[in-house]
């Protein structure tokens, strides 16, 4: 039964009131400045568009400015009073049920195996350590289709069950079918296995989660029955590429202040960012049955970033959505490489571009449309901002083509052209304060916490990591600003990018990798640079960091991905992070766990090279993988005919004949498996 949201605090109207009248009014002001340096002589066609741009574009900036001040001022003088974990609880005093088991799920698309179950054991030690494992049980929800990787989990699993005396509590199931990918994978498991929880807790490939950060949550969750969902802001770790280092580090520096800024005008209508975050089931299974979009891709069909869209969903039907921006201990893991990092966004742009649609949808309250058409902007922010800079210099170029005349009529004094160089120079004063302002905000936090300040290396190395960080951020921006304008494009030319596995480890960008990823930004930026310096000089030096980044980016790119300068970087203390300086136990266990080479499981000690036929060949890997196939009908006259094929391909063409999608045909059915058994027992295939 839906439960109609009740007034999150008091005084929540005021605080939205204070934040988005700071923005407006931060936003007209430097609009009505950039107005009176174009309006002397009228507005031009090119005028217009620069000033409709800077609208867009800076009112961007200041919603994130503000966020960022709110969350200093929030962190400066205490943790913010209306936040969850200081709410009262809606519950009587003298409740003392004991919590219900919660569902630790960790859906998993053809990721590394070691890694996946390294960190889910990670998690199970710090619940164990504090007392608190039989609060919680494990599943791993697999939607991978290489069936290399597929046997691989099923190993692993097996190895972590009889490990960690895991029986009845630690599951594992493969969908023959990866419909509707997480957000299908997630409602595979509260259809067929919700009822028996409460709470899910929903992780990613590369979370990690401390167990009290765990039993915290749950008990958030019991303290407010009208919550539906809390959000923890997971921290980046873990990486030592140079790229990923300064990353981790921005993050945890600038990322407490952003969380808690956004808190202060969310409050209880957060939004989801679809892992490291605990969800009340029930209502998550009435109301968050997503549709798909009419229409073909990439606008259409399958909602991709379903995380929003289910956020927003619940807060329709009068759930409340948090985000306990004061919760540590949870963790993440991000791409290694430029490269890498791009690539997931374009995973992620199509997705959100998609939210386009939904922000105008019937039923939705004013913050979840405001969610969605932020996180377009996160993309069309980029493609805006190339405009901008084009526009700026096509309308440079006009100026410098324009004859100046100094006597009008019968005038025999010079009329002077007028300067705006005061305006214009506030303009942009403006705008780099707003962006760069929270990298200082942030750093005068660490003179509060003495802790925080040695965790950060002190304060003289957490200032040099900040200017550092500053100029590779400026380095690195038009890059990213052309690899998001050039999804944009693809997605707007209705070519879908669909949803490729991530490149989660530690590796380095090579010259060749290098060059073809960024040739075309090297050329753009010779081209333009040479163009506007040649026809507008003086725009051109204004225009140098663009251009630097852009010409620079093939060896920004690849010395950025070394693993050697993000090792010498920690050395030298700089890019700290307080998980490394004084690490959880959870990654404590993480990293044992990665090192130890030593399994239970002889099967998965075996080192083979294809589990493939280990599956076919072995007889404990076989019975484990029939196991665990789920019932299926016979196959049909025509399928089994298919199958027929394949087992004759695979006698007479051997193993490497086979595609990917072949050989999980073959697994996939337990007949087949156990006949293909038989057939490697009798007569040995290569």
């Amino acid at each position: 039964m839906a439960q109609s949201l009740r007034p999150v605090v008091t005084g929540h109207t005021l605080r939205r009131f204070i934040f988005f009248l700071l923005v407006i009014l931060t936003s007209l002001i430097a609009l009505g400045l950039l107005i009176s340096v174009f309006q002397t002589d009228g507005f031009s066609p090119m005028e217009l568009l620069l000033l409709f741009l800077y609208t867009i574009l800076f009112a961007w900036v200041c919603i994130s400015f503000w966020t960022a001040f709110m969350g200093f001022w929030m962190i400066l003088f205490g943790r913010d009073r209306w936040a969850i974990s200081r709410q009262p609880p809606d519950i009587p005093s003298d409740f003392t049920a004991s919590p219900p088991r919660t569902a630790i799920l960790m859906p998993i698309y053809n990721e590394d195996s070691e890694r996946v179950f390294a960190g889910l054991r990670a998690i199970h030690q710090s619940l164990e350590d504090i007392g608190q494992l039989d609060g919680f049980d494990f599943f791993i929800l697999s939607d991978t289709r290489d069936p290399e990787v597929w046997v691989e989990e099923e190993l692993r699993w097996q190895d972590m069950v009889r490990a960690l005396d895991g029986k009845g509590r630690i599951f594992y199931r493969n969908r023959p079918e990866n419909t509707s990918r997480k957000s299908g994978n997630l409602e595979d498991f509260c259809t067929r296995w919700g009822g028996q929880y409460r709470y899910m807790i929903v992780l990613d490939a590369d979370s990690i989660m401390q167990g009290r950060t765990l039993t915290e949550m749950v008990r958030l969750m019991e303290l407010h029955p009208r919550v539906a969902l809390i959000q923890t802001p997971p921290v980046p770790i873990n990486r030592e590429s140079l790229f990923a280092r300064i990353l981790q580090f921005a993050s945890s520096l600038y990322g407490r202040m952003f969380t808690a800024g956004l808190n202060y005008w969310q409050l209880g209508e957060s939004n989801y960012w679809g892992h490291n975050a605990i969800i009340r089931i029930q209502p998550f299974l009435d109301h968050c049955g997503l549709p798909k979009l009419p229409g073909r891709e990439p606008f259409g069909g399958e909602i991709l970033s379903h995380d929003f869209v289910e956020a927003a969903l619940l807060r329709r039907a009068g759930w409340e959505v948090w985000l306990a921006y004061d919760l540590e201990g949870s963790y993440e893991e991000i791409p290694p490489t430029l490269i890498d990092y791009a690539k997931r966004d374009r995973r992620w742009c199509q997705g959100n571009l998609q939210h386009l649609r939904l922000a105008f949808a019937r039923g939705f309250n004013f913050l979840s449309r405001l969610h969605f058409l932020m996180g377009v902007m996160s993309y069309a922010a980029s493609p805006l901002w190339l405009l901008f800079l084009v526009a700026t210099g096509i309308e440079a170029f006009i100026q410098t083509q324009q004859e100046l005349v100094y006597f009008f009529g019968e005038n025999w004094m010079p009329v002077w052209p007028v300067s705006f160089a005061v305006e214009m120079t506030t303009v942009l004063l403006v705008t780099l304060a707003m962006l760069f302002l929270p990298k200082l905000l942030a750093l005068l936090l660490l003179l509060k916490e003495k802790r925080l300040r040695r965790a950060y290396g002190g304060m003289l190395k957490a200032s040099l990591s900040v200017a550092l960080e500053t100029v590779f951020s400026v380095l690195t921006a038009p890059v990213l600003m052309l690899f998001q304008t050039k999804f944009v494009l693809a997605i707007l030319m209705r070519r879908a990018v669909g949803w490729p596995p991530q490149q989660r480890g530690d590796h380095q960008t090579g010259l060749v990798e290098a060059a073809l990823a960024h040739g075309g930004h090297t050329l753009m930026g010779i081209v333009a640079g040479t163009l506007s310096y040649l026809y507008v000089p003086a725009f051109f030096w204004w225009f140098t960091p663009v251009l630097l980044g852009l010409v620079l980016s093939i060896p920004v790119s690849m010395l950025s991905s070394s693993i050697t300068l993000g090792r010498q970087a920690r050395a030298m203390g700089l890019f700290l992070t307080p998980e490394e300086t004084d690490p959880p136990a959870v990654l404590h266990h993480l990293a044992n766990g990665l090192q130890e080479s030593g399994a239970v499981l002889p099967a998965l000690r075996e080192k083979t090279a294809s589990r493939f036929l280990q599956a076919l060949i072995d007889p404990y890997v076989n019975t484990l993988h029939r196991s665990l196939l789920p019932e299926c009908e016979p196959p049909g006259k025509r399928r089994w005919h298919y199958l027929e094929g394949l087992i004759h391909q695979l006698e007479e063409e051997g193993v490497d004949s086979l595609s990917l999608a072949q050989k999980r045909e073959l697994i996939a059915d337990p007949e087949i498996l156990l006949r293909l058994h038989a057939l490697f027992w009798t007569r040995p295939l290569t």
